[in-house]
């Protein structure tokens, strides 16, 4: 259990004050970006900016999902005209599967993971384990920067290599982890096989599901592990704490839950999509729907920090889902689908095997053979970065219900 303490201030504000500053920002960024960034003005047509004093005022602008980021980015790439910065004046240009294209920053901290390491318990000079990924996505680097804003030294893992990754946290000890919760299992379970000590004793997980079975699991491994909510566009947008009751909204965004497919704010406590604005000059998303299905928790955390709470991943408004901390896409499923063009309808079925994320492609066909399953294997871990199972079913056994993607794993 981490203390009762905070990263800043900002954490424990009146509501009523953030509010008023939040919008204050969003006016002040709309005016300064809005010349270099096409897109953005396009959205904001029909709207002043100074009129967006308030939610109801923000509603009147058109969302851009998440879903749409594919085909505006192919029609102005790299970023779809939403960043008013030069290429060469980023940190870093990364790309997640689709594929979607990410800049970085160079500020400190630039996705705000800090707060969410420090309710997690991580501080000053303690050896944190990092293994999201490092290659071309945004996860490894995230999470690093707000590690490096709270002075901690870090392990830069990334993913795979597990004997080496239990070799060098059996040396170096880090007694912090950030990864996913399917990861954080492989290497207490190798550890344990091992006969070797776990140092961990606080994680930060994200990137899959981390249902109650396998939090019991890392508990009793002596690790207080605690969930973060974030995405390649948006940093950390939300956060657990101490209190153990949802996630906490992060410092500097505009929180929404709308009806899926439209603008609309529905009511408190209702399931909706998270729609996002993010306060950041480099890469300033207005009204930026994640596709991601939540709710608002009432009241404040117990925790006292006065944000406003989510009830956590509550299942996806669209297809697009995401399978051990990456993002698969329809477009990717049926990118397949062309390479076999004598295929029927294909469908991925997402599940839980055990306590980690799987993946089983179906595909009609009129007849099946080892030889078909094994290249349909190759093209589907081609697409997505990722092994999975392959299923040939007779022609028209699927539904023809526009399906390509069913998410199966329980919401806890």
């Amino acid at each position: 259990m981490v203390t009762n303490a905070y990263y800043d201030a900002g954490e424990t504000q009146d509501p009523a004050t953030r509010e008023a500053a939040l919008f204050a920002r969003l006016r002040l960024l709309l005016e300064g970006v809005q010349s270099g960034a096409p897109a953005l003005r396009q959205q904001l047509e029909g709207n002043a900016i100074d009129t967006l004093v308030d939610r109801a005022a923000l509603q009147r602008v058109p969302v851009i999902r998440k879903g749409e980021l594919l085909a505006l980015q192919a029609r102005n790439p790299p970023f779809a005209g939403l960043s008013p910065v030069k290429l060469g004046a980023l940190k870093r240009l990364l790309v997640s599967p689709g594929p979607i294209f990410d800049p970085e920053g160079r500020g400190d901290d630039w996705w705000g993971a800090a707060r969410a390491l420090f309710a997690s318990g991580m501080r000053k000079e303690d050896i944190v384990h990092n293994a999201f990924s490092y290659h071309l996505t945004p996860g490894g680097h995230m999470m690093e920067s707000g590690a490096h804003a709270l002075g901690c030294a870090v392990i830069p893992a990334g993913v795979g290599n597990t004997e080496q990754q239990v070799e060098a946290i059996a040396v170096l000890k880090p007694t912090g982890y950030i990864g996913t919760p399917d990861f954080l299992k492989i290497l207490v379970d190798r550890m344990a096989t091992a006969g070797a000590t776990i140092s961990f004793r606080h994680a930060l997980v994200s990137g899959a599901a981390f249902p109650a079975s396998l939090q019991q699991e890392i508990e009793r491994a002596g690790i207080d592990a605690y969930q973060a909510y974030a995405t390649a566009e948006l940093g950390v947008a939300a956060y657990e704490t101490e209190a153990r009751s949802g996630l906490v909204v992060n410092e500097g965004l505009i929180v929404e839950i709308v009806r899926p497919g439209t603008g609309e704010a529905v009511a408190d406590g209702e399931v909706g999509e998270v729609v996002v604005t993010r306060l950041n000059a480099e890469y300033p998303l207005l009204r930026f729907g994640t596709g991601d299905l939540s709710r608002v928790l009432s009241g404040l955390s117990a925790c006292g920090r006065t944000n406003m709470r989510l009830a956590g991943w509550m299942g996806r408004a669209d297809q697009r889902t995401k399978v051990k901390g990456m993002f698969v896409d329809p477009a990717q499923i049926a990118a397949i689908g062309r390479q076999f063009p004598s295929l029927g309808r294909l469908r991925l079925v997402v599940s839980r095997d055990g306590e980690q994320d799987a993946m089983l492609l179906k595909a009609e066909a009129v007849a099946s053979d080892d030889g078909l399953r094994a290249e349909l294997a190759m093209a589907l871990q081609a697409a997505t970065k990722m092994r999975g199972g392959v299923e040939v079913v007779d022609p028209g056994s699927l539904p023809n219900d526009g399906k390509v993607i069913a998410d199966e794993r329980p919401v806890e």
